[in-house]
């Protein structure tokens, strides 16, 4: 019943926020540019839910997650393209491709831990940026075309469906097993749960959904090149999992979003842009090592208000 209470909450919140936004763009009161704003942080907010799901619930240290992102948006791009396919069937197969890419380096690499993940990741993603440079069939250096599908109403469906996913299974037994292996992995397959088998499971769901961001990604613009998908961006998305705090989802949400616009904003200033950007995580991890939520989710600080306010 309590679950049951907090999903209609948060399904009814949601309608909410894209009912009003829905509104505003139709009307003209937002601008192409707040528009696109809006999308961008919805894609970066799927982006960080996911690898949150790796790094927060599973403890599994992954930095190529651009790689995943990367495939998809390739993908998808080829599916609408150069297939003439329609765009959801894009984003699904894009999605698909990235889990299969999620279970072809997770099999073999997850058996790692710590430095050697991340470093093992990291080369993944090389290795696919690579490939797409140098083939042809997808403009190679120079680029794709990719016409723009992607419209809020996409853009907010698939957010809604990656956090009630990955929110539900996060509290399932599933999740929990998860959570376990993070704490303490020798712990957690002394206990009898299948260390390897979940890591894997969380890497290629992370996988997928990366993927299916990177169908967003490609056909928000209206050109993708190798170099989009550089180191860089897997740093940026693991930058929203940490300073969010790690373990939390709403942190994961909330860092996405102010970052997202704090990047924004600062675009005019490209010489300063990244100083600027890199003193505000400095002072966070200064002042907040623990990230913005550390590892509590906004309803907590509801049920703390409502257990005050019963006192």
């Amino acid at each position: 019943m309590k679950k049951a209470k907090q999903f209609l909450l948060f399904l009814v919140l949601s309608l909410v926020v894209y009912g009003v936004i829905q509104y505003l763009i139709q009307t003209g009161m937002l601008n192409p540019f707040y528009s696109n704003m809006i999308i961008s942080i919805t894609i970066n907010v799927i982006l960080a839910v996911s690898l949150h799901l790796v790094i927060g619930i599973t403890g599994q240290f992954s930095i190529g997650h651009a790689g995943f992102l990367a495939v998809g948006a390739y993908v998808s791009a080829i599916v609408t393209m150069q297939w003439e396919m329609p765009f959801f069937v894009a984003l699904i197969v894009g999605g698909v491709v990235a889990t299969l890419a999620g279970l072809v380096v997770g099999i073999p690499t997850l058996r790692l831990r710590g430095d050697y993940l991340a470093i093992a990741t990291l080369g993944f993603a090389e290795i696919i940026r690579i490939t797409f440079l140098n083939i042809d069939y997808v403009g190679g250096a120079s680029g794709m075309q990719v016409s723009h599908l992607t419209t809020w109403t996409s853009a907010f469906v698939c957010l809604f469906i990656t956090v009630l996913v990955i929110s539900n299974f996060t509290n399932s037994r599933h999740g929990r097993a998860c959570i376990a292996i993070r704490e303490n992995e020798i712990a957690a397959d002394a206990m009898g749960i299948n260390t390897t088998f979940y890591k894997v499971a969380a890497f290629a769901l992370g996988s997928f959904f990366a993927g299916i961001a990177g169908g967003l990604y490609s056909h928000n613009f209206y050109i993708i090149q190798p170099t989009n998908f550089g180191f860089l961006k897997s740093f940026d998305i693991l930058i929203f999992v940490v300073l969010g705090g790690l373990g939390s989802l709403s942190g994961a949400v909330i860092s996405a979003v102010l970052l997202t616009v704090i990047s924004t904003f600062l675009g005019e200033f490209p010489e300063t842009r990244m100083i600027i950007y890199s003193v505000v995580l400095i002072v966070v991890m200064l002042y907040r090592p623990q990230g913005l939520m550390g590892t509590r989710e906004i309803t907590d600080l509801f049920k703390r208000s409502t257990a005050k306010g019963g006192n």
